[in-house]
């Protein structure tokens, strides 16, 4: 996009899911109710049925909606972010960056509310987050010939890991600034890509375009969670709320 143009202005529609978000990440989904949804963008709680059927639509939009922008984003990055295979990559990896900075409340209501939509929606992120995975895996093996595909496909989900643990990180102060956080997150996921190589990684890290690179925990490959990762956030065993 050039820069001589003003970003649009967000819609109602837009400010409606990003409290909904919000409020839904902080208290939960059945802890939110439609009044609050309604105060948090100033309108009455019967006006968010101008724009929403009610809460579970707001859910769904949520939820399938970053999954078709994850992946829309991912292949357009795929198709034009280098001429060289570890120049995608480190596109792919910016990419999903900026989403788990930017985008935190949804990774944790990916957590915990998946569960609530309608099976055709839930079936429908989860496609989308397979071919999401897919798409991170074919380039990882163009960046790293000799890896075998589960091998690929299991680092892709423990970078996933890492990259949305962003939502555990939430005490004033507790992260670098943006750009330096981008930054310390993209040396994360080349150093955890890079143990594909088995020696470090200098063979794969040499097309590198940015300089700056993530690592993860193990991410789960196949089952009835298969590519849900995508969105999900590690496990937090601190006790302390998200």
């Amino acid at each position: 996009m050039s820069s001589t143009h003003a970003p649009a202005a967000t819609s109602r529609r837009e400010q409606i899911l990003k409290e909904a978000a919000r409020l839904f990440a902080e208290r939960g989904f059945h802890g939110v109710g439609v009044d609050e949804i309604g105060a948090a963008v100033g309108i009455s709680g019967p006006g968010l049925y101008r724009h929403f059927a009610g809460k579970d639509a707001m859910l769904a939009e949520l939820l399938v909606g970053i999954s078709e922008r994850l992946l829309d984003g991912g292949r357009i990055r795929a198709a034009s972010g280098g001429d060289t295979p570890a120049a995608v990559l480190d596109a792919l990896i910016d990419g999903h960056i900026d989403f788990a900075l930017d985008d935190r409340p949804l990774i944790t209501v990916h957590d915990r509310e998946l569960d609530r939509l309608r099976e055709a929606d839930r079936k429908r992120v989860r496609r989308l987050q397979r071919e999401y995975v897919e798409l991170w895996v074919q380039v990882v093996r163009e960046v790293y010939p000799a890896s075998a595909e589960a091998d690929a496909r299991a680092s892709v989900h423990a970078v996933f890991g890492l990259l949305n643990s962003t939502p555990h990180i939430s005490r004033p102060g507790a992260l670098p600034g943006r750009t330096e956080m981008s930054a310390l997150l993209h040396r994360l996921a080349r150093g955890a890509f890079a143990a594909l190589a088995g020696d470090g990684g200098a063979a794969g890290d040499a097309g590198a375009t940015s300089g700056v690179a993530a690592t993860g925990d193990a991410g789960a490959t196949g089952g009835a969670r298969h590519g849900a990762e995508v969105l999900s956030a590690p496990s937090d065993t601190s006790g302390q709320p998200h």
